[in-house]
Formats: structure tokens, sequence, C-alpha cells
């Protein structure tokens, strides 16, 4: 049995590890000779996107992608392989040759959540990768079909006290920041409803667009074109603050469920043993795309809010991601092999 004090032992060395790794990563960077930077990158580079395409990580890996192809001058490819809430692509990254030629594009399920969620990975979230920068911060929206019944978080509440067990939300994943935004919502609200993950957010769209599913706490780049097409319900995103995308939907918070907050976040690894000298060049090529008019535009039209850091800085967001994170796992009782 783990005890309490295991527990907090294990934070702590996972805090000591994260931020040793960022600090040798920048201690190397001011070792190692340039050349190695110089001559990267000799190839195209592979952003693997552990979910499939047109969900919000597909899409901010695309965004990028090409900021970056036009920046270092060479094409940047997205590898879509979704399966096991992110796990799948991120094994697969995290197994790429080290030179800064396959990159990944993790979320906070993949390095904040599923460490506490899964019995076993087949990576190592810390161990296994180099943090670069993060790309963005996204609200996520909880939308429904027009033709249900609720409008409003107080009525799909008592909507679903009065039929429990019968109203479903779908997610990208088990894992995934939506799945944990659903199991958040219904532990503080007691609704009792039932989790149904697929293998990306646009599946799970699809079928809620077909009225298969009722509702889903999704990534708003996702959900955004949905919602203002009329397709989709807005009924609240799942921040602190209104999103200005579309400041008529109340937060969750505000609409009867005050302390309720969960917001989803992306950023660029490479695989762990990549030169410094490469992911210095990386780095600063994410911040300077990033920076640049046209692709902040482009997050922001998908309600995204561009963040570009430094590696170091990035490492210590993670650590702190993992421990809120690690605690709503903990506190849902929610376990997958």
């Amino acid at each position: 049995m783990t005890t309490r004090s295991s527990r907090t032992a294990t934070r702590r060395g996972f805090t000591v590890q994260l931020l040793a790794g960022a600090s040798l990563a920048v201690a190397g960077l001011c070792m190692t000779s340039p050349a190695l930077a110089q001559a990267f990158p000799s190839k195209p580079i592979t952003i693997v996107v552990p979910f499939s395409a047109g969900g919000t990580t597909d899409i901010l890996a695309r965004i990028v992608g090409q900021a970056l192809s036009a920046e270092l001058g060479q094409p940047v490819v997205v590898d879509n392989r979704a399966g096991a809430g992110g796990n799948i692509g991120a094994a697969l990254a995290a197994k790429a040759p080290a030179d800064g030629h396959t990159l990944f594009m993790g979320t906070v399920g993949t390095h904040a959540i599923n460490a506490s969620l899964y019995k076993k990975l087949p990576f190592d979230p810390i161990k296994d990768f180099a943090p670069l920068s993060r790309v963005a911060n996204v609200p996520n929206v909880l939308v429904s079909h027009p033709s249900k019944p609720y409008k409003t978080v107080t009525e799909l509440i008592a909507y679903a006290k009065a039929h429990p067990g019968q109203v479903n939300y779908a997610s990208s994943g088990s894992g995934s920041s939506i799945h944990l935004s659903g199991e958040l919502f219904e532990a503080m609200t007691k609704t009792g409803m039932v989790h149904i993950p697929y293998k990306g957010s646009a599946p799970a769209v699809n079928d809620l667009l077909a009225n298969q599913v009722d509702i889903m706490f999704d990534n708003l780049p996702s959900a955004i074109s949905h919602v203002r097409a009329g397709k989709l319900r807005a009924i609240a995103v799942t921040t602190s603050k209104r999103s200005e995308q579309l400041p008529q939907v109340p937060t969750i918070a505000e609409s009867g469920v005050p302390g309720y907050e969960a917001t989803s976040w992306f950023g660029l690894f490479a695989p762990a043993a990549t030169p410094a000298p490469v992911v210095g060049k990386l780095n600063a090529a994410i911040v300077k795309v990033l920076g640049q008019a046209e692709v902040k535009k482009k997050i922001v039209e998908q309600g995204g809010d561009p963040h570009p850091e430094k590696p170091e800085q990035f490492a210590a967001f993670i650590q702190a991601e993992s421990i809120k994170w690690g605690k709503v796992v903990r506190d849902s009782g929610a376990s997958l092999d």
C-alpha cells in the first residue's frame, strides 16, 4: 500500500528530477560546441501528435509546424499516432533518434495526468523527454447537441440527477484533459455521468454532432467552429474567466459550481538525449514563431493563448501541473491499466 509519506517523497523526487534535468540542459548548452546547432536541421522534421487529425493537438501542431518549416528551412511533417490517452504517440516519440528531427506535441494529459492515472506507462514523461517550450494554453468548453433539453449548467446538473447513469460525456481518450474536466465536474456536482473515451477529439466531436453522445468538455479550438455554426451548443467554459472568443458563454464556476477550473495546455518536446545546442536552437525557433503576428492570430482565433517560454520554465510548469492533476486523479478514484 502506498503511504502519504511515500507519495510526498515521490513528488519531491519528481520535482528534483525535473528541475535538475532542465538545469543540465541549460548547462550543456553553455559547454557544448555550437557546431551541432549550426548543422541542425539537416533533414525534414516530424512532429508526433498523439491524437487524431482535426483535434486541438493536431491543429496547434500544424499551425506551429508550418511556421517552423519556414524558420528552420526544412519541411515539418505532422504524424498522428492516436490511442491510449496519448501514450502510444508519446512512447513512439520517446524512442525516436535524439537528433532534434523528431518532436512531440505533448499535452497536460501526456505529461501531467497520465503518470497518476495509468498503473504503468510505456514511457517516462520526465526521463524520456526534453521540454522545449509550451505552445499554448487552451480553455475547454462544455458543449452539447442543440437538441438536448439542457441549455445551462444548472439545467444539466438537474437533468443528470433526475436521470442517473443516463447522461454520457465523450472525451479524446482516458486521461486526457477533456476526460479529467468531466471527472472533476462529475465529482463536484455528484451527477453520476458515464464517460465514453475515443481515440482523439475529432471522432468524439463527430459523434456529438451526430447526437450519438450527450455532452463533451472539448478543447475550444476543435469545438469553436461548430459552436459558431450553431451545430453545437456551448453551455460553459472550464476556465476561471470567460473566453475572449466566446464572451457570451459563462464559466462553469459562475454557473453554480464555484471553484471549478480546468485548463488544457500544449507544448513541444524532444527526446531526452537531444544535444543541448539543438534544444536551444529549437527553443529559439519556437519562441520566435509564437511571437509572429500571423501565428498568434491563428492560435487566438482557435481560442488558444500562445505561451512561449524557456525549457526550464516549461519544466517547472509541468511539475506544478503534475501535482495539481495528480490530486484530481486520486480524488476521482480514476485508474487505468
